[in-house]
């Protein structure tokens, strides 16, 4: 993946063609940044690094629906940092300008990890070989070729994704737990009326895309992935004490469950 053509020309194209043309669409109470506020956070942005958002390397814009509400669709803008040839992670945003709210995070991994997975793990993985063969999925402002092999390379991978903000539902602030979200598998499910206006807005158009992309190799959905088209919905929902997260002894606070797994030195 590292060896994609997502060099610093390529990422210039992104920034250029395929960004900042989707606002949030409801405002946020609070009251406006004071002048102090921007300038500690100029400041900030001059003195501090940020290695894990200048590692984001890609763009991508897709959709999302919530497990076990197929009507509960949304538009998602992906920022995609490359770990490893298996593994990816992005965090998504509501829209592509700088007042964007974050939704949520997808970490997307390779067909052979995916395989790895316990049967009840991959329960909560999506496949993206339809979101990349009909052209739903795209990267903004990259030139074809580009597009191509970096399509190639997600065609095959699997993602978990989880929306903490909702923000087609709660508008203005972060509210309720966080929902496993689904992608989409086959023709007739995503709404024509959220594509028509994603494509209007980035000015690209999909099925000129999906055609493009004819040639790329989709294989087989790995077994285990997209339960929801096999019935089976999971959400999280609220439950008393530390749910399957809890370890040992949850009820005082002690050594850390890190500290006792570090190596001694």
């Amino acid at each position: 993946m590292k060896s994609l053509p997502l060099t610093i020309p390529a990422l210039v194209l992104l920034v250029g063609c395929g960004a900042n043309n989707s606002p949030p669409q409801a405002p946020i109470p609070g009251e406006s940044t004071s002048a102090k506020m921007r300038t500690l956070e100029t400041g900030a942005q001059v003195i501090q690094s940020r290695p894990p958002v200048e590692a984001i390397s890609a763009y991508l814009d897709g959709f999302h629906f919530y497990s076990g509400d197929k009507n509960g669709q949304m538009e998602a803008h992906h920022y995609v940092t490359v770990l490893n040839e298996d593994v990816m992670q992005a965090v998504i945003y509501d829209g592509n300008t700088k007042d964007a709210r974050l939704m949520g995070v997808e970490y997307i991994i390779s067909e052979r990890l995916f395989n790895s997975l316990p049967p009840e793990e991959k329960k909560l993985w999506h496949s993206h070989q339809y979101e990349v063969k009909s052209g739903s999925l795209v990267a903004p402002g990259l030139p074809a070729v580009a597009d191509k092999a970096l399509m190639s390379k997600i065609v095959n991978t699997y993602g978990k994704t989880w929306h903490t903000w909702h923000t087609d539902r709660d508008k203005t602030l972060p509210l309720g737990i966080p929902a496993l979200m689904m992608g989409f598998t086959g023709e007739g499910q995503l709404d024509p009326a959220l594509l028509a206006d994603r494509d209007r807005r980035l000015g690209i158009d999909t099925q000129e895309i999906k055609r493009q992309r004819a040639d790329i190799v989709a294989r087989p959905v790995a077994s285990g992935a997209n339960a929801w088209e096999r019935g089976e919905v999971i959400q999280l929902k609220r439950v008393q004490g530390s749910g399957e997260h809890g370890h040992g002894d949850t009820t005082h606070f002690g050594t850390s469950e890190q500290s006792q797994q570090a190596p001694s030195r």
